[in-house]
């Protein structure tokens, strides 16, 4: 029988404790004023200028409930702004505004910085197998869910 603490769930759990632990420490510690799905969501942002409130809870895998409580707080702080769509003009698209591509800018070493410290027991092998291995069973999960 296997204990709860060898199972891929609880690790996996854990794993995401420890990884929101340190990212909070460590960016605070840097001086800036962000949660892990902010940043995810400013990241996402930069990449996909225009995007609506559904495609970016996609892109930051989370629900449009939780995403839309983020880009109001974003939006709050000056770092997104919310715009009509050129398409569709009752359709609503979001955009990182210079403020939040400084705030990017500024904090993506540090959030880069502190990946391997999420891991810190592995060496470089085990850590990019543990990369390569956890985005080949997110991406399986995901194709699960799609079908």
């Amino acid at each position: 029988m296997t204990t709860v603490s060898r199972m891929p769930g609880h690790l996996i759990r854990r794993l995401h404790q420890i990884s929101t632990q340190i990212f909070t420490q460590r960016v605070r510690e840097a001086g800036f004023d962000l949660t892990p799905v902010q940043y995810a969501t400013l990241d996402a942002l930069s990449r996909s200028e225009g995007i609506d409130q559904a495609g970016l809870a996609d892109a930051v895998a989370k629900d449009r409930a939780t995403i839309g409580a983020v880009v109001d707080r974003l939006e709050q702080k000056g770092l997104v702004a919310r715009g009509v769509s050129k398409r569709d003009r009752r359709a609503r698209v979001l955009a990182i505004t210079p403020a939040g591509n400084v705030l990017l800018a500024g904090v993506a070493p540090v959030v880069e910085g502190l990946q391997r410290e999420i891991l810190g027991g592995l060496d470089d092998h085990e850590y990019e197998l543990f990369v390569e291995l956890a985005a080949k069973a997110a991406e399986a999960a995901i194709a699960v869910t799609l079908d």
